[in-house]
């Protein structure tokens, strides 16, 4: 785009966008996706499509556009089952769409040094799409919900915590609900391996952050989450814990039952275990993922040779 590097020198193009290929996102990513593969296609340029949710598709120009991606893309990876369907209902199924997990459970993180787990118990990530992607009655009672999660632990004695995981608009969020709450810490973060020590050193998490919730999961670290896209539902099924998928709208009673079980020490330990066996299976299948893709760029590299 500057001329810093001519497109056709660019032997492999690697994308991790992570959700952008949705109506939920609009037509145009999809056809500058679309337009960029037949190009790069024409000059041999090889295209990795990395683990994202993909879908739903509705209208005629992004069926169409996703269609043409995927006829000129080497390897696209959707990262669960809704999204396959999604993507597969449009294109059908082809052996260059392979289904594989989020790949960053593979990466671990680091706990800062002010990190004080006598201070600190459980996590709240807030997520400012939860207001700007949900509209109408989800997005007026976010931040009435997660105020309500940081009261229920508070009655538990669960030291519950702020974390910022990205963003201003995140950091305005975390500091409504801490005001909500009557005053809680809130903890901004710059270096990611450091937000994922934080989560994964973290008693459990409540939060609607999907790479947040994905560095807890991981880690085994029990976790509450609600979502504004299918992605957070398969991800929890994923992890064996459907459970942990709640609404915002959820009645006192339910979320006082289900942050009760977070929080108590045996069903904590229970559920932590669940998720370490859940994990140990997605991150094999995330080194299979990096097989295929290192086989894709072999293959490139054999064409320059």
């Amino acid at each position: 785009m500057y001329g810093v590097v001519l497109d056709s020198e660019i032997d492999v193009v690697i994308d991790a966008a992570g959700f952008s290929y949705s109506d939920q996102w609009g037509d145009q990513s999809s056809l500058e996706l679309a337009q960029s593969a037949a190009r790069w296609r024409k000059q041999g340029t090889k295209v990795i499509l990395m683990p994202q949710a993909f879908g739903p598709y509705t209208g005629k120009r992004i069926r169409k556009a996703i269609r043409r991606a995927v006829d000129n893309v080497d390897l696209v990876m959707p990262r669960e089952r809704t999204s396959y369907d999604y993507l597969t209902e449009v294109t059908g199924k082809r052996e260059n769409i392979r289904q594989y997990p989020d790949f960053t459970n593979l990466i671990e993180g680091v706990i800062p040094e002010y990190f004080d787990r006598s201070r600190y118990g459980v996590c709240l990530v807030p997520n400012y799409r939860m207001v700007d992607k949900t509209g109408g009655a989800r997005s007026r009672v976010y931040l009435p919900f997660m105020v309500r999660c940081a009261e229920l632990l508070r009655e538990n004695d669960a030291k519950p915590f702020i974390l910022v995981h990205e963003g201003a608009n995140d950091r305005w969020l975390a500091d409504q609900i801490s005001e909500g709450a009557g005053g809680l810490p809130v903890l901004t973060e710059d270096d990611p391996l450091k937000i994922k020590g934080i989560l994964c050193a973290s008693y459990a998490t409540i939060g609607s952050r999907f790479h947040g919730l994905v560095s807890a999961l991981s880690q085994g670290v029990p976790s509450l989450a609600t979502g504004w896209s299918h992605k957070y539902q398969e991800l929890f099924r994923d992890y064996g814990f459907p459970d942990g998928v709640i609404s915002v709208d959820v009645s006192d009673n339910e979320l006082a039952e289900k942050i009760g079980r977070l929080v108590d020490e045996q069903a904590n330990r229970e559920i932590s275990e669940s998720l370490k066996q859940e994990s140990a299976g997605l991150k094999s299948r995330s080194e299979m993922m990096w097989n295929d893709v290192y086989s894709v760029i072999d293959r490139c590299h054999a064409l320059v040779d």
